[in-house]
């Protein structure tokens, strides 16, 4: 995965409850909508976004700092809060269904929209059933890889992908991002760029320049560090996130199907 530079937030602990490794927070108590300590992480950076069922007394809260998604815990006494991962006895995350649900469901649905308003080139039939949008970066390895592994469900009709090209990798992805953009077949251009790195004989505009700021701007907004960030939509039209190049598993479900 290719990444922004980014520095660590104060509050990202990790903890691991069945383990050995146990935090606690002991806070003082405030009024307002979430219990004390609850309203003191918020304070300290984290977004609640909604509030889960845990099991041993625990009451869950789904949050996010910095893009990433973490569970709270608030203790039955309701005086002390956890932060980070509670596994079962076989080792799942009891809060990652409901972290998805609540977290991230409703941002990537927003996302979506924003996506599809902005200016994309697509990789296949303009008919294809299945859409896929993607932050690109001409420069990025994985950009290319994810464009390779998805050739199979692309020249089958079946999916198009939107790649949102952006430019945050290297001094010369903008140029280049604006510059496919800006080619007499967009779509062409990113295929053969990503095929032998080839870039197309035009450069990029004061338009195509403009549409690479504004995607770079939507992803910096929406708190992505890194490309490719690939979202899909699943047969229930719940919208879900894929960070780098996908596993093969992954990928599946990214398509809907088996490779053709």
């Amino acid at each position: 995965m290719s990444a922004f530079d980014t520095s660590m937030s104060p509050l990202h602990l990790t903890l691991t409850l069945g383990a050995s490794i146990f935090l606690a927070i002991s806070l003082n108590a405030t009024a307002d909508e979430w219990p004390a300590p609850i309203q003191e992480l918020e304070q300290q950076g984290l977004r609640i976004h909604g509030e889960f069922d845990a099991p041993d007394g625990l009451t869950g809260y789904a949050a996010s700092t910095r893009g990433q998604t973490v569970a709270a815990y608030l203790t039955s006494g309701g005086e002390h809060a956890l932060i980070g991962t509670l596994i079962d006895a076989e080792g799942q995350d009891v809060s990652a269904e409901r972290l998805e649900q609540l977290v991230n469901g409703p941002r990537n649905a927003e996302l979506w929209q924003d996506m599809a308003g902005q200016h994309w080139t697509r990789d296949g039939d303009e008919e294809a059933p299945r859409i896929i949008y993607t932050f690109s970066d001409p420069n990025c390895p994985y950009c290319r890889q994810f464009w390779e592994d998805a050739q199979p469900w692309v020249e089958s009709g079946e999916v198009q992908v939107r790649h949102l090209m952006v430019g945050i990798l290297k001094a010369d992805s903008p140029e280049k991002a604006a510059a496919i953009l800006n080619a007499d077949n967009p779509g062409r251009a990113l295929a053969e760029h990503y095929r032998s790195g080839a870039m197309p004989d035009t450069e990029g505009g004061e338009q195509s320049e403009e549409w690479v700021s504004e995607n770079t701007q939507l992803m910096r907004d929406s708190q992505l560090h890194a490309t490719p960030a690939t979202f899909y939509q699943d047969d229930n039209g719940d919208v879900h996130s894929v960070m780098g190049a996908p596993s093969p598993d992954k990928l599946r479900a990214m398509m809907g199907s088996n490779k053709p």
